[in-house]
């Protein structure tokens, strides 16, 4: 997240009469900030540390910046976790609690920086205002309003206090979120007027407030450009045996990758590995392994609530002789029991991806780890084609195509679906207009619980120069989560993934795809069968019914727990495989479906049908 440094103070003239102009108003807000008569001096850096209270941790953020260019270094040691935003002026870079450093060419995250950069400089008190396009938005109880786009940069709102000029509030969009940063209290240090106190409210509610309150600011001479570029070099927390690589087996469930993970020596636990998430551990590994998690922090997924995560601290992750040591991990409830059919332990996600190639041979269900030092020419020749990719906060982000319109893919193989599609590009292109033929349903359960799409089935779907023909999309219905995100256009799954052996060069940023020689059964295939099964007591309960589907005009409902299947009993049966078998049910057969509704035992003929054209 991008905190915008802010400065004001003095005498001002009245900046709310409907007629003044916004150049008048950042002409007063510059008085209130440095005082009449002040040129700003000679000192081009500034250094703001601030004391952080918020969402159960209590930490320091310091923000160091180039008042004459806006570029900056904001580093956070929030509770048991570290990190940094960073922006050199071309290009925007972070670096995970882990200590991994990407640079951020993906989404809105460019875009973002340069609004930082916009307002530590305070660009808006140029002539030109900085380039930036500007317009009145009138006037509140919290003051003069004004919507702002930076050059290069994405519209902000600003309020500017009637009385004083003082910079006020910011509103911002960055992903999927609206924050609202305010300022009040504003003292004198380093020459202007500061804040004292900063808030930022991501629209959470009171648990996730986070509070900034000023320490001391520091004026200096200007640093050289390298103190605000990309760092070189990776952490090395890890190690592999002497041929610099591991084969890991995997089990592919519900369309997730699986493995065996050791941690601090007790397990195996299954984990997750997900290239859109981070290291986490699930309540039950965490009490297993004694761990004290600290913080509440708001996490966000494919559906729309927002449950709350801590960080605990890890000594050892070993998988299949490679050892990760000393993470800050995440304690996440990501995937409960009766969603997965099984506990899940925890995940491997954006830590483990940065660190190694990747290889996830879906034909063979292995993944491989590799020394990226180790990657040879002849790795890479046998990877397959090379598809670029750039990083939107962890994830990597493709450029391609969907039904001929060209879309940003981020690639997601913690998603058991071939491509959800985002709400914004849906509304922007017309999508669910141009595919009549689809039907609702709720098509995965994330994070955020379940989410659900107006099903499809596309033309085609590139990823660089590979394409997919007649792919099963989600359309995304949601008004929250990730999937209303407009900085993202589909999201790729393991769904399709799975056609293909699939490298991950974090290095580089390259993926590699190679098509398997035979897909699996249900790869471009859609629930026949019309509702959405979760692990029970007793059985699978149905959590969703497809209006018009097979399960409906059954006379099954929502609630009902199915128990047996053509006579055979579903107890000991993974879920996966029900959920396997109700995309690839052969259309010419009736099955027998055994369930228990308030207590009392009943059986109805299900007719599976394509909800969806065929392939």
């Amino acid at each position: 997240m991008f905190l915008p440094l802010l400065l004001s103070s003095a005498a001002v003239p009245a900046i709310c009469a409907a007629q003044t102009p916004p150049a008048d108003v950042f002409a007063a807000n510059r008085l209130a900030v440095l005082g009449a008569g002040a040129t700003g001096g000679t000192a081009t850096s500034l250094v703001v540390r601030r004391a952080y209270v918020g969402q159960g941790l209590t930490g320091e953020v310091e923000t160091t910046s180039d008042v004459a260019t806006g570029r900056f270094v904001e580093r956070r040691q929030l509770g048991p976790t570290a990190g940094a935003s960073a922006f050199d002026g071309k290009t925007a870079w972070m670096q995970d609690p882990s200590g991994a450093v990407t640079p951020q060419a993906g989404g809105d995250r460019p875009a973002v920086a340069v609004n930082q950069a916009f307002r530590n400089a305070d660009l808006w008190w140029r002539a030109d205002a900085g380039g930036a396009r500007v317009e009145a938005l009138g006037v509140d109880p919290e003051g003069r309003r004004l919507k702002v786009t930076p050059r290069g940069g994405k519209p902000f709102e600003a309020w500017f206090d009637c009385a004083t000029a003082h910079l006020v509030r910011v509103r911002e969009t960055q992903g999927f979120m609206t924050f609202d940063f305010r300022y009040a209290d504003y003292v004198r240090q380093a020459g202007r007027a500061l804040p004292k106190i900063a808030t930022i409210d991501d629209g959470g509610g009171e648990a996730s407030l986070q509070t900034l309150t000023l320490i001391s600011a520091v004026r200096g001479a200007a640093r050289p450009a390298a103190a605000y570029t990309l760092p070189k070099g990776a952490p090395r927390d890890w190690t592999l045996p002497a041929e610099g690589r591991i084969t890991a087996p995997f089990r592919l469930a519900n369309n997730h990758i699986f493995v065996d993970v050791t941690v601090d020596g007790k397990g195996p636990f299954p984990f997750l590995v997900d290239t859109g998430g981070h290291g986490i551990l699930t309540s039950p590994t965490v009490a297993a392994l004694d761990l004290k998690s600290q913080g509440a922090m708001p996490s966000g997924g494919s559906g729309e609530a927002r449950p709350t995560s801590g960080y605990v601290q890890v000594g050892r992750l070993e998988l299949g002789g490679m050892t990760l040591r000393d993470q800050t991990m995440l304690k996440l409830d990501f995937s409960p029991k009766p969603v997965e059919g099984f506990q899940v332990g925890g995940m491997l996600g954006f830590e483990m991806f940065r660190r190694f190639v990747t290889v996830i041979d879906y034909e063979r269900n292995e993944l491989t780890l590799i020394d990226p030092a180790r990657f040879t020419a002849a790795d890479r020749a046998r990877a397959g084609v090379a598809v670029p990719f750039v990083f939107y906060d962890h994830m990597p982000q493709v450029s391609g195509r969907l039904d001929d319109l060209p879309a940003r893919h981020n690639i997601d193989t913690g998603s058991r679906s071939e491509v959800t599609v985002a709400r914004p590009f849906v509304e922007r292109t017309k999508l669910r207009a141009a595919h009549p033929e689809g039907v609702t349903a709720v098509d995965g359960w994330g994070v955020g619980g379940p989410s659900r799409s107006y099903v499809i089935r596309a033309r085609s779907l590139s990823l660089g120069e590979v394409t997919i023909e007649r792919p099963v999309a989600g359309l995304a219905t949601q008004g929250k989560g990730v999937f209303t995100d407009e900085n993202f256009d589909g999201n790729i799954g393991s769904g399709l993934l799975k056609r293909f052996v699939v490298t991950f060069d974090y290095d580089r940023q390259i993926m590699y795809l190679r098509r398997i020689a035979t897909p699996p059964a249900d790869a471009g295939a859609f629930d026949r069968c019309g509702c959405w099964l979760n692990l029970g007591d007793d059985g699978f309960e149905i959590k969703d019914i497809a209006s018009g589907g097979p399960a409906e005009a059954a006379g099954l409902k929502v609630g009902d727990v199915v128990t047996a299947i053509d006579g055979a009993t579903v107890r000991g049966m993974p879920l996966t495989d029900a959920r396997a078998a109700m995309r690839v049910a052969p259309t010419d057969r009736p099955i027998r479906i055994g369930y228990r509704r308030a207590g009392a035992a009943a059986e109805v003929s299900l007719t599976p049908r394509d909800q969806i054209p065929r392939r």
